[in-house]
């Protein structure tokens, strides 16, 4: 395409990568086979069956195509794509070979600067009370072959190459990852296509298209994985996309609307490297202390598991999709009560509901139950590290501990219910 894409474009740009992906997974799961990029079960997988994981490939000729017909053939479209194209094949390799983790993060860079050292940075934000805030008038290189680099080139490489890993750790479920990045993109196209970022809202839509189209085969029980080769893309598109279609407008609420939209994943993100710190674990080892494993030890189908998790990214999009559309403020500081009360409403909802998710998965029901169990034997409060230890080891073994009512100790016990 050679002119500024119509936000009609979005739609037909949507269907055709999800045609396409569709399509083309066959064809990857056959590629997947004859090279032995093949997911065997180990202890941390939910599935059982040996699958095929190199169908990210499908999602990206699907981008790709799409890109080169409803995108414009500027500079910055061509870094984005190459982009992909470079982030694709670090997840190709991974797949075969399990790259150590700080060749996997260097190739991840290097994809994510492609794009951000050709326009797609964030080079100064506002933020209410305090003022504008300039990146890019702090420099740090001014090399020959790259040229100058600020602060903001440097921050927005490293916010892509963070939504990378934050969606390539939720992919630990059929089709959680996939659906998550389908809500995500189709909200960030319908927010950067409002806010006149057409370009941004076409490669959102391609996103959430080619998402979808996998999704047809990667829905439980999947015939195939998109593997790092796919969840490293989308990752990088929806990171891409972020700060293409929202972060460099002049809206202020418009900053809040990533994180919002990607709560879900960075919430599961944050709380297993919180995790992994707290217990002087690498951060780069992999465990099962994610939600949709969580879910799993509580007796969590694959498909209740989505339900919940596709649930609760649904309403932060929705929150997201209200604080663009409704007008409750004139951006002068003069606020509308009856939509205020509608924002204030739909905010209550997703703290309700990310609430109820908490409690479900039993990060804090089952600490205070074994704390107050303890308690109610000894007498006296329990030492806190010993409690928090075993709520780990009960939801990471699908173990649980009874209570010695003479000595106070806590005797593990195998769970006798199957876990799937």
């Amino acid at each position: 395409m050679s002119g500024r894409p119509e936000p009609i474009d979005a739609l037909f740009a949507f269907l055709l990568a999800a045609i396409l992906a569709w399509l083309l997974v066959p064809f990857a799961e056959r590629l997947a086979r004859r090279v032995g990029a093949i997911d065997y079960p180990n202890e941390r997988s939910i599935h059982v069956e040996p699958t095929p994981k190199l169908s990210g490939l499908a999602i990206l000729v699907a981008i790709l195509v799409g890109g080169l017909i409803f995108l414009p053939w500027v500079p910055i479209t061509q870094a984005v794509l190459a982009g992909a194209v470079v982030i694709a094949v670090v997840g190709i390799f991974d797949d075969l070979w399990d790259l150590p983790p700080a060749l996997k993060l260097a190739g991840q860079a290097v994809a994510a600067s492609m794009p951000v050292l050709n326009g797609v940075q964030v080079a100064s934000f506002t933020i209410p009370f305090i003022g504008r805030i300039d990146l890019a008038g702090v420099d740090l290189v001014n090399a020959p072959l790259i040229g100058e680099i600020h602060l903001g080139h440097v921050l927005t490489v490293l916010g892509i190459v963070a939504v990378i890993n934050v969606i390539n750790l939720i992919d630990g479920v059929d089709g959680l990852a996939a659906g998550v990045c389908v809500i995500a993109a189709a909200t960030l196209s319908i927010i950067a296509v409002s806010l006149e970022r057409t370009s941004a809202g076409v490669l959102a839509a391609l996103t959430a298209g080619g998402s979808l189209g996998f999704l047809r085969h990667g829905f439980p029980p999947a015939s195939s994985f998109m593997g790092d080769t796919g969840s490293n893309l989308l990752g990088y598109l929806l990171g891409v996309i972020a700060v293409q279609g929202a972060l460099k407008t002049n809206a202020i609420v418009a900053l809040f609307l990533p994180l919002l939209i990607l709560a879900v994943p960075m919430l599961d993100t944050g709380f297993v490297v919180a995790k992994r710190l707290k217990y002087r674990r690498p951060i780069y080892r992999a465990d099962t202390w994610h939600f949709h494993h969580r879910m799993a030890d509580i007796g969590f189908s694959q498909r209740l598991t989505l339900a919940y998790l596709y649930g609760w990214t649904l309403v932060m999009a929705g929150v997201a999709l209200a604080l663009r559309f409704v007008p409750y403020s004139d951006d002068h500081g003069h606020f509308d009560t009856a939509w205020t009360v509608v924002i204030a409403a739909c905010l209550i909802a997703a703290i309700a509901a990310s609430v109820y998710l908490v409690v479900t998965l039993e990060i804090l029901k089952l600490r205070r139950a074994r704390f107050r169990d303890l308690f109610s034997v000894r007498g006296s409060p329990p030492d806190e590290a010993e409690v928090d230890q075993g709520v780990a080891r009960e939801l990471e073994t699908g173990s649980f501990p009874a209570v010695d009512p003479d000595t106070g100790e806590l005797e593990t016990l195998d769970d006798p219910a199957p876990h799937r």
